[in-house]
């Protein structure tokens, strides 16, 4: 079960076979009412295999230190047996190997690209990655983030700016930084150069979806969550192609903190215990690869 803090107009369920092993996935968004965000994990403590985290993260990662947001953390502070998972297991490992997958298999030659990642404190294996493999990047957590016109273009500014500021916004309420309820509705254009720059671009759908112009002629978009009205949209502005680094159910794909869900179900081993070779070796044994969806070739 993902409990959301994000839009109920996102709501859905999907029963599947993995490994053998039958499954009941949902997604439940509860527009932003934090409130009921806490109730509906504590109600279901004990009662699911495992709980996604949605609409924002528990941790937000620059270099190897690790930020909490107080007030998630105080959400679930009463969830007793059932494990959370926000996706961070995954955005280390199966978003790192994505990009650096894409690169040794020729589908993208990040050497050769513009790249800009919308945010990179919470999609950090994938930032990291692209430090590695690319040297055209800009990473957008001040511009998208907190709405300030100043582009990072490198990691270790990510870093420096990080250490600096995340212990004092992880303080505050996520929803100030990332849209949540009806904000994961409505679309805010914010800073076209940016946009009209990249070849490519990396992170969040919902990022995405919410900032970025009405023209993405040519683009490539590498992304995890995205649903089908979101596809004829970017089709629609002229998007290239759109690249998911988490596995398609029933034609869709969940969040990375559902997929989270699903491995250590899988692993079957207590979360402090699951390391990040127990996730790979699951990836593998379901033949993951990052999926590639044609919108305008």
């Amino acid at each position: 079960m993902s409990v959301s803090l994000g839009t109920s107009k996102r709501n859905k369920s999907s029963e599947t076979e993995i490994l053998g092993q039958k499954f009941l996935i949902e997604r439940i968004g509860t527009d932003g009412d934090e409130k009921a965000f806490q109730k509906m994990f504590e109600d279901l403590d004990g009662k699911v295999d495992a709980f996604g985290l949605g609409g924002g993260d528990i941790y937000v990662v620059v270099g190897e230190k690790k930020y909490a947001w107080r007030l998630l953390q105080k959400a679930i502070r009463n969830v007793k047996t059932t494990p959370v998972l926000d996706g961070s297991g995954l955005k280390n490992t199966l978003e790192r190997e994505a990009i650096r997958r894409l690169q040794r298999e020729g589908t993208v030659d990040f050497s050769k690209e513009k790249v800009l990642l919308v945010s990179a404190v919470d999609r950090y294996g994938m930032a990291q990655a692209l430090d590695e493999l690319c040297p055209n990047m800009v990473y957008g957590d001040l511009m998208f983030g907190m709405g300030l016109p100043i582009p990072i273009k490198s990691y270790k500014g990510v870093s420096i700016l990080g250490k600096l500021i995340l212990p004092i916004i992880t303080k505050l309420p996520q929803s100030w930084f990332y849209p949540t309820g009806e904000k994961q509705e409505s679309r805010t254009p914010k800073f076209a150069k940016a946009w009209a720059d990249a070849t490519i671009i990396c992170g969040d759908s919902l990022f995405v979806l919410r900032y970025a112009p009405d023209d993405l002629k040519g683009k490539t978009i590498i992304t995890q969550s995205i649903r089908t009205q979101n596809l004829e949209w970017l089709k629609k502005a002229g998007c290239k192609r759109v690249i998911t680094t988490t596995p398609l159910i029933g034609g869709e794909t969940f969040a990375t903190n559902v997929m989270e869900a699903v491995l250590v179900v899988l692993i079957g081993k207590p979360v402090s215990q699951v390391t990040e070779q127990d996730y790979l070796d699951m990836l593998a044994k379901l033949n993951w690869a990052p999926g590639i969806i044609e919108l305008n070739p």
